[in-house]
């Protein structure tokens, strides 16, 4: 089971940009795995960011980068294809954007997320009971399910007081 804390800061973890990217290449040289200068470089502006970006905003980031020249999107999605799949990063499918994962050091995993409509922030929701009871009720009806995304959608304590 995995480490439990509640994370309710949408920095929590990922305030420091630099460290972010210093513990997934650690996670990275203990799975065997390549954390190239571009994946990194992207890893990098998701985690500054500190709020969901978007693909096409992070190329233009890449692209503004010291000696980063006509960075091609292909470039950027093929970093965000290997940080997604390694669980470094999620996809907020209801808004197209990206966010760090508040655990870079545990494979790829099912979290709850809410995203703020007013701000834009969004909280990496550590709550295996949620996830656990969707896989369940989906088992319970004959379904296997291979992917989870919940997503809630709101204001935001700060937004909202």
């Amino acid at each position: 089971m995995a480490h439990k804390h509640a994370c309710i800061d949408p920095k929590h973890h990922v305030d420091d940009a630099h460290a972010f990217v210093a513990a997934v290449e650690s996670a990275c040289q203990q799975r065997g795995l390549r954390l190239t200068p571009i994946r990194a470089r992207v890893l990098g502006l998701v985690a500054e960011a500190g709020r969901p970006v978007k693909a096409y905003d992070l190329l233009e980031l890449v692209r503004e980068g010291e000696g980063a020249g006509a960075a091609a999107p292909p470039t950027v999605y093929r970093a965000l294809d290997f940080l997604l799949a390694n669980g470094f990063i999620h996809k907020l499918e209801s808004v197209n954007a990206f966010v760090a994962c508040h655990h870079p050091s545990t494979a790829q995993h099912s979290v709850p997320f809410l995203i703020c409509d007013r701000c834009h922030s969004a909280v990496e929701l550590e709550d295996e009971q949620v996830v656990a009871a969707l896989d369940e009720r989906a088992r319970a009806l004959g379904f296997v399910p291979q992917a989870q995304t919940l997503e809630v959608h709101g204001l935001c304590a700060r937004c909202n007081g």
